[in-house]
C-alpha cells in the first residue's frame, strides 16, 4: 500500500479504503445486506446509509444464525493508552445501536496488557488504571447494565490465559510476523498478545458450553487480530466470529486517524468548552486561502476535517449534510459557519456525556467484571 499505513497500533496517512478492502479481504456492505439488516431492525443507522460501517466478515452468516434462534453476542473494547476522545465513541454509538436493537448482550475488553507491551512509556499500573477510567466513557454511553460485562485482561487474568493459551498453541510467529510486522527484537508479550484479543470471541461460548456466534464491530485496523482468530478459532471447535467495520474518524489535523497521543488533533471526553471551540477553530479545512477567493472558487468539503466531523458524528440529517456540502462548494458557505455548527453539536453532546460519565462512577459495578473461581459465575448477573 502506498501514501498511508494501517496496523492495529499505527494509522499514518489518507486511508485509501479501496486498496484497504482488497489487502485485508473484507466484504463491502451492500444494498442486499442493508435490506436484511433492516428486516430486523425497522430502521438503518445513518451509519449504514451514510457508509461509515462500510465492511464485514460473515454478517449474513450471524443475521441466517440469528433467524434460527442461535442468537448472537457482541464483542468490542478499547486500549486504554490515554483518554478517551470521539474517534473511539463512534464505533462505540454502533454497538450500542445494536445491543438496543437485537437485544443481545456485549462483552467490552479493556486491553491494558496490549497497551503495557506496545507503549514505552505506559506502565502495567498505568495501563491498569486507565482501563478503569476508560469504562467511565463506556458505562457513559447507556449501554443495558443486564447485558453489558466490562473487563480488563489482567483483571480476569485466569480465565483469559487459560483460553488464550490454547489459542497460542495454534498460532506461529510466521503468522504474527506476516500479519503485524513484528521482528526479532519485538518483546514477547507483543508477538503473544493477539491470542488475549481472539479470547472474547469464544467467551460466550466458555461460558455456557455451547458455540455462540460472536459479532465484532471494530475501527477497521483491527482486523488483522481477527483475521488470525478467524484461522484458528475454528480449529478448536469454535465458530469464526463475525464483524461489522468502520472508517476512521480523521484527526482535526490532515491526514490519519484522531490519535490519543494528538493532544490538539484529537477532541477527548473530558474536554471543556473553551478547549473544544479552541480546537476545532485551529482545525484543518478545505477552505481556501481567503474568504473572498471561496466565495468565487468555493470550498472542498471531501478534505475537511470539520464537515467529516459533521458527516461521520454530528449531523446524521441527510438533507442538512448534502446543503452544507452543495453551499461549500458553491462558495456560499465559509469555514466560520460550519466551526461554529460543529462547536455547537459537540459541547451539546459532551455536556450530557460528561454529566452520565459522572453517573457512571455511581453505577461502574453494575458493569465492571472482576476475578472469580468460579468461571460460570464470572459474567452472572
Amino acid at each position: 500500500m502506498e501514501n498511508f499505513k494501517v496496523t492495529p497500533w499505527e494509522v499514518i496517512g489518507d486511508v485509501d479504503y479501496s486498496k484497504l478492502i482488497k489487502e485485508f479481504g473484507i466484504q463491502l456492505i451492500d444494498k442486499n445486506l442493508l435490506r436484511r439488516i433492516k428486516k430486523h431492525t425497522r430502521v438503518l443507522h445513518p451509519y449504514l446509509t451514510h457508509g461509515i460501517f462500510f465492511a464485514h466478515r460473515d454478517m449474513n452468516w450471524i443475521l441466517d444464525e440469528y433467524e434460527k434462534g442461535n442468537v448472537f453476542y457482541l464483542y468490542t473494547g478499547r486500549g486504554p493508552s490515554g483518554s478517551v476522545h470521539l474517534g473511539h465513541i463512534m464505533p462505540w454509538l454502533f454497538t450500542k445501536w445494536l445491543q438496543d436493537k437485537f437485544g443481545v448482550e456485549l462483552f467490552f475488553q479493556m486491553t491494558d496488557d496490549e497497551k503495557f507491551y506496545f507503549k514505552d512509556d505506559i506502565s502495567l499500573k498505568k495501563a491498569q488504571a486507565l482501563a478503569r477510567e476508560n469504562a467511565l466513557d463506556v458505562i457513559a454511553m447507556g449501554f443495558d447494565p443486564k447485558k453489558t460485562h466490562i473487563f480488563s485482561n489482567t483483571g480476569i487474568a485466569k480465565f483469559m490465559y487459560n483460553q488464550a493459551a490454547l489459542i497460542a498453541n495454534r498460532i506461529t510467529f510466521s503468522m504474527i510476523k506476516a500479519s503485524f510486522g513484528l521482528n526479532e527484537s519485538s518483546n514477547i508479550g507483543k508477538i503473544f498478545y493477539t491470542s488475549m484479543q481472539a479470547v472474547p470471541a469464544i467467551m460466550k461460548s466458555v461460558i455456557t458450553g455451547n458455540n455462540v456466534p460472536c459479532l465484532i464491530p471494530h475501527a477497521v485496523d483491527q482486523d488483522p487480530h481477527f483475521r488470525i482468530a478467524r484461522d484458528v478459532l475454528p480449529k478448536l471447535n469454535y465458530y469464526k466470529p463475525a464483524s461489522i467495520q468502520c472508517l476512521f474518524l480523521p484527526g482535526l489535523k490532515q491526514g490519519g486517524k484522531m490519535s490519543a497521543s494528538e493532544g490538539v488533533g484529537a477532541i477527548y471526553t473530558t474536554d471543556n468548552i473553551a478547549t473544544i471551540k479552541k480546537k476545532i477553530n485551529r482545525a484543518f479545512t478545505g477552505g481556501r486561502g481567503s474568504a473572498k477567493e471561496q466565495r468565487e472558487k468555493g470550498g472542498n468539503p471531501e478534505i475537511c476535517s470539520v464537515f467529516k466531523y459533521l458527516f461521520m458524528l454530528f449531523e446524521m440529517d441527510n438533507k442538512i449534510i448534502s446543503t452544507i456540502d452543495e453551499e461549500c462548494r458553491k462558495g456560499e458557505r465559509l469555514c466560520g459557519q460550519c466551526k461554529i455548527y460543529l462547536q455547537e453539536k459537540i459541547i451539546h453532546f459532551l455536556k450530557k456525556h460528561q454529566s452520565q460519565r459522572e453517573r457512571a462512577k455511581e453505577i461502574f459495578d453494575q458493569y465492571w467484571v472482576e476475578e472469580q473461581n468460579d468461571v460460570k459465575l464470572l459474567f452472572k448477573k
